[in-house]
């Protein structure tokens, strides 16, 4: 239990955390299995649905895809230097012109030929093809099979470019072998369609505010209670609270304290004693958190119990502690509300809130509301917060960004699996007689009384499970791996709860196995005004199967506690403060009174998954640890961040799965240098990353079925592009120039670009080649990192 961890000694690792998720993972299977009371069949049901995070190395329900061999040390080696009879060659990172059906990529490529005896190099550009390999996951896309399609070598007379072109096709092949280049370089280069936005809804949700503690009990629907055995308790299942009902009165036990109420609804105060039923109460795994808290403890002072709000649906929660702090943005007219973990914001000229929750901004005139959808009307100056303040994370958020623009293509990146026929079954439980009812709009029929996805389509019966679609019979089966779905499938509403499912999608098929891949609207990200947001906005109400012992099918919430995107990750993650029942201490739950170190953690449970955070401090050494973990539908993701107040050195890690793999990234910064790491691991193999302030950078990988391994690493290398008009520029940072064949000339943006650069002299760019240069420049550079994790450079994107 994290109450039994020595705070003050572990700040420097991630044990505290460890520790934690041991703790939540635990507590979070014997809750599903306790909410079932005595009742087999139903703790079946209501495991069903949820997918419990894994441990360390724990099977996935589905094979992993194979990591390609050679790329990942490839990834940080761009530019690529080779010697040709002689002759050094220099290959700049690929910039993408078309990638249709993400199979096939056209590219243009800056290439310099330094050839023997001479100081001057022949510089020019390529487009060539390659077959490309996906590892959105990572963020990578491996290139291999390169063909040169065209040269372009302006210092070249027709003849000499004609030998050149004819050396450079034979030797391309073997020379560049299998590369990779981020996702994100290729994505922000690519001149893409607007990706069509999906009909959401983004009605404000039930947000309450304090300016004193508070908490905010969710019951998903009116509450369901389920018997405790001879004690005359009854216990709320379809809550992430330990709420009982005896005698037609309420307990609410929250952080330590029992409350008590003539209604489910409130209003809760504290209480010094309970009934003698909960004496009663099973000493199990599912109630040792409440045992520790029987007897009730005498209540705090006033000023300390919590204002407890509830609510029947989806709610979200602002808590500030006492009145808003404002702290002014640099270079903007916003002011970040600090004294609340909330992503709350102020703009003194509009006399406006703006709020974020799952993706989605909201604005009233005072925190009390009414709140108003915002996203397609925020203030300018949102896209102008800088991206290394603490701000900066809500960018992914903002629409025009390229933090943004990021998120919404990789959102249409499909993740893949191939599964071999026969080798997975779906788990499908009824309660009772299989209970079909129509989809509204549509031809189908859903199973109503079961936790898994059946659909009746014309004779057959479709599940959909861990991103892969199974066909059978009848509605027990037997289930075999679906070659293709019907097409009814895609017209599947958003205001239904298993719109999620047309996401999933066969892409490929075989006598042997059969390739699926899911797009993040399975996992609950959709576009809509022009940024990615989490869940459809619609509340799904549970099925609820009445009984002595009632059953429960919960369906996934759109605001579960403060939802946001990780621009860095490409992964939704709980942030700030989780109000469940054992999160929201804030003074210190664990509190040694000789150090004044403190620990404090807690999960929340809700449908189809959870979250947790944790949270530590010694101030002997000046020394925090602070981390979070969420879950469902088989993702999730953990974070957590730390400070040593003796050596300076900060750090952050973030780590992430799928029912396909995992990856991960961390940042280490000390004094004089910051370091960033990524990982990514699977059963066939491991690759990883590293890129440092000092300009270094490197790769490495492990095929776990070969045992081949191999690394690279580099220094910084310059930023040379190959331009639409066959030319090579280069960027200095502060503006474009362009090689005359003998060296670098300054060139001036069209005008009406914006933000001009290179001012002075020389010819002008036109207006398509300049548009194509930033975006090739702006996706390079995302590629490296500079928009995510830690942040640098513009905020706004420009086409």
């Amino acid at each position: 239990m994290i109450g039994r961890i020595s705070v003050g000694c572990r700040f420097q690792t991630f044990a505290l955390g460890l520790c934690f998720w041991r703790f939540v993972r635990e507590n979070y299977v014997r809750r599903l299995v306790a909410c079932a009371a005595n009742s087999f069949v139903t703790a079946a049901l209501l495991v069903a649905p949820y997918a419990i995070p894994p441990a360390a190395a724990e099977a996935a329900p589905l094979p992993l895809p194979p990591i390609p061999i050679a790329a990942p040390a490839a990834a940080a080696s761009w530019p690529h230097t080779l010697t040709e009879n002689g002759a050094t060659v220099t290959v700049y990172q690929p910039q993408a012109v078309s990638w249709p059906s993400r199979k096939i990529l056209t590219a243009r490529a800056a290439i310099a030929i330094l050839r023997p005896g001479q100081s001057t190099p022949l510089l020019g550009t390529v487009e060539i093809s390659l077959t490309t390999t996906t590892d959105e996951a990572a963020g990578l896309v491996h290139l291999s099979d390169p063909r040169l399609l065209a040269t372009h070598f302006p210092a070249l007379d027709t003849a000499a470019a004609a030998t050149l072109e004819a050396k450079l096709r034979a030797a391309l092949p073997a020379a560049m072998q299998t590369r990779a280049v981020p996702l994100t370089s290729i994505l922000l280069s690519l001149n893409q369609s607007p990706v069509p936005s999906v009909a959401v809804n983004n009605t404000p949700p039930v947000i309450f505010t304090s300016s004193r503690p508070a908490s905010l009990v969710v019951f998903d629907g009116p509450p369901v209670l389920a018997p405790i055995t001879s004690t005359g308790l009854s216990f709320a299942v379809n809550t992430n609270w330990d709420v009982f009902v005896t005698n037609s009165t309420w307990y609410l036990l929250a952080n330590g304290l029992w409350l008590s109420a003539p209604a489910a609804t409130g209003p809760y105060i504290p209480v010094s004693h309970l009934p003698p039923a909960f004496n009663a109460l099973p000493d199990t795994a599912n109630f040792a958190e409440v045992h520790k808290f029987i007897p009730a403890h005498p209540p705090p002072s006033p000023d300390l119990v919590p204002t407890i709000f509830v609510s029947t649906k989806p709610a979200e929660i602002v808590v500030t502690a006492g009145p808003p702090r404002f702290v002014p943005i640099p270079q903007t007219g916003l002011q970040r509300v600090e004294n609340t973990a909330s992503a709350l914001f102020f703009d003194p000229a509009l006399g406006k809130f703006y709020v974020l929750f799952s993706g989605r901004w909201f604005s009233a005139s005072a925190l009390d509301g009414p709140w108003t959808f915002a996203s397609d009307k925020l203030p300018a100056d949102f896209a102008l917060i800088p991206p290394a303040n603490p701000a900066g994370a809500v960018l992914a958020s903002v629409p025009g960004t390229v933090q943004a623009e990021e998120a919404v293509l990789k959102a249409q990146i499909p993740t893949t699996a191939t599964l071999k026929r026969g080798s997975v079954q779906p788990t499908v439980i009824y309660s009772g007689p299989p209970h079909f009812a129509p989809i509204p709009g549509t031809t189908m029929l859903y199973a109503v009384n079961t936790a898994a996805v059946v659909l009746k389509i014309g004779p057959n019966y479709y599940v959909c499970q861990n991103g892969a679609w199974f066909v059978g019979p009848s509605p027990a089966g037997p289930w075999a791996l679906a070659d293709s779905i019907p097409r009814a499938i895609s017209t599947i509403p958003a205001d239904f709860p298993y719109y999620n499912v047309t996401y999933v999608q066969v892409y490929d098929a075989t006598l042997a196995a059969i390739t699926y891949g899911y797009t993040a609207g399975y996992v609950m990200g959709f576009v809509s005004a022009g940024v990615l947001v989490y869940g459809t906005g619609y509340y799904y109400p549970p099925v609820v199967i009445p009984g002595p012992v009632p059953i429960y099918y919960p369906y996934p919430y759109s605001y579960a506690g403060g939802v946001y995107y990780n621009a860095a990750t490409g992964a939704w993650a709980r942030g700030g403060t989780i109000y469940g029942p054992y999160a929201t201490a804030t003074g210190g739950r664990y509190y040694n009174a000789t150090t004044g170190a403190w620990a404090a953690g807690g999960a929340v449970y809700g449908p189809y998954g959870g979250a947790g955070a944790w949270s530590a401090y010694n101030p002997t050494t000046g020394s925090y640890a602070h981390g979070s973990a969420a879950w469902g539908n088989g993702t999730g993701s953990a974070n957590a961040s730390w400070y040593n107040g003796r050596s300076g050195v900060t750090g952050s890690t973030n780590q992430n799965w799928n029912e396909y793999g995992r990856w991960g990234s961390s940042s280490f910064s000390g004094p004089n240098q910051t370091v960033n790491t990524q990982s990514r691991s699977n059963a066939q193999g491991s690759a990883g990353a590293f890129t440092s302030s000092s300009g270094a950078q490197g790769a490495g990988y492990h095929n776990a079925a070969t045992g081949v391994r191999g690394g690279a690493a580099e220094g910084a290398n310059g930023d040379v592009y190959a331009g639409r008009d066959g030319n090579v520029y280069r960027n200095t940072g502060s503006g474009w120039q362009k090689w005359s064949g003998s060296g670098w000339n300054s060139v001036q943006p069209p005008s009406g670009a914006g933000r001009l650069q290179g001012r002075g002299g020389g010819s002008s760019l036109g207006t398509a080649n300049y548009q194509q240069l930033q975006s090739d420049r702006l996706g390079r550079e995302a590629g490296r990192g500079a928009f995510g994790g830690g942040f640098q450079g513009a905020g706004r994107f420009r086409r």
